[in-house]
């Protein structure tokens, strides 16, 4: 009997035991030469997961808020208009944050469960001049994946700057940051990248960097400057020492390791199987009588599902049966709806054992709960799925 249960929420998620296992030894200088050679490894890693040759990495000790905070404060300036393209919970989390640096921002949304149009899109860019627009490619909240190449391309039209909120989706969904046009990457490492969290991961453009480098007006964060980050980048890329703030050491050990995982598969045989599985997953829930967030299967991403909990289900004692049954699970996100669904991870190393066991964990938890149904058709209908994935 293992002591420990199956971690299934969007993030932290199950770890590698490689990558675990870096983080449990002894931890070294932050300018020894074997420390500056795993960091100098993991940025031209970053370069490959990103698929963005010609981008500008960089890899800072905290969470993928940050990660948001750097993109918005080294690129906007007082009185920048930004448009906010929200999916869910983070849209408005990249709003508080563009209008700290003094931005005018936009906030476009759908009724939950949708996504905003490209024309509705496009109109807005025609009516003012805008510096940057944001974007979440999936946001934890909902379970909705937006399509970020099209945007990223009216925004290019337009002569918009592209954010793209990656903390739920690089490494689990297709991004292609230098063919598509987008202009910063930003992700956090608990996520799909595989690390424990510490880590904000961001990917910056020529372009993105130019902006920055011609700012009117000092950057007004400190901490997110990247006129105190770009040299150690460089330095360390060059395998040369370099220092501004001590590094997450172990995190960064943990990270070459991860992204090495990465790349041995390939990126886009990752991206595959997060697809194959999220599919067979989905219709394994639907098999339950289940119902998503998002709309359509389409618009669903691939590294979380958002369910809502079933009529006569109380969703705390939902959690307590999952719990008992081995397998967290994480509540709603969403203020005005949180108690009416529930998320669940499949990201990173989340392999078709793992999801068996947590749909096996919910049968059994829903029918002791007298939800209606038979014990293994979400076990067979994900079976079925994944296996016509694979002819």
């Amino acid at each position: 009997m293992k002591g420990r249960k199956l971690l299934m929420i969007p993030g932290p998620i199950e770890f590698e035991p490689d990558v675990l296992l870096a983080m449990s030894i002894p931890t070294t200088s932050h300018v020894s030469p074997d420390f500056i050679n795993v960091f100098g490894t993991s940025l031209e890693l970053m370069r490959d997961v990103w698929k963005a040759p010609k981008g500008q990495p960089f890899i800072v000790a905290g969470t993928g808020t940050l990660a948001m905070d750097m993109a918005a404060a080294n690129l906007i300036e007082q009185g920048d208009h930004v448009l906010i393209i929200a999916s869910g919970y983070f849209g408005n989390r990249f709003k508080a944050i563009a209008e700290r640096y003094g931005a005018k921002t936009t906030l476009l949304e759908a009724p939950l469960g949708e996504l905003v149009s490209l024309e509705t899109i496009e109109k807005e860019l025609k009516s003012k001049p805008y510096k940057a627009l944001t974007i979440t490619h999936v946001d934890t909240s909902t379970g909705l994946l937006t399509d970020p190449k099209p945007i990223a391309q009216l925004a290019a039209k337009y002569n918009t700057l592209s954010v793209l909120d990656g903390v739920c989706s690089v490494a689990g969904e297709a991004i292609h940051q230098d063919e598509w046009g987008l202009d910063i990457v930003l992700t956090a490492s608990q996520k799909a990248i595989g690390v424990p969290p510490g880590l904000a991961l961001l990917m910056a453009s020529e372009k993105a960097m130019h902006v920055w480098e011609n700012r009117k007006t000092p950057v007004p964060n400190y901490y997110a400057d990247f006129s105190n980050w770009l040299p150690i980048m460089h330095a360390y890329e060059a395998r040369k020492p370099s220092y501004f703030g001590t590094p997450a050491v172990n995190l960064i050990v943990a990270l070459e390791v991860s992204l090495k995982i990465i790349c041995a598969e390939g990126i886009d045989q990752r991206i595959q199987r997060h697809h194959n599985l999220a599919k067979a997953f989905r219709a394994g829930i639907a098999a339950l009588d289940l119902d998503i967030l998002p709309k359509t299967n389409t618009t669903a991403a691939n590294t979380l599902t958002a369910i809502y909990y079933p009529k006569g289900i109380n969703g705390a004692d939902l959690s307590t049966q999952m719990s008992a049954n081995a397998v967290i699970i994480a509540g709603g996100l969403l203020p005005e709806l949180k108690a009416t669904y529930f998320r669940i991870g499949h990201m990173g190393s989340v392999s078709s054992n793992d999801l068996l066991a947590v749909l096996g964990a919910l049968e059994r938890a829903l029918i002791t709960l007298g939800h209606p149904i038979k014990a293994g058709q979400s076990l067979q209908t994900f079976q079925e799925t994944l296996l016509k994935n694979h002819r």
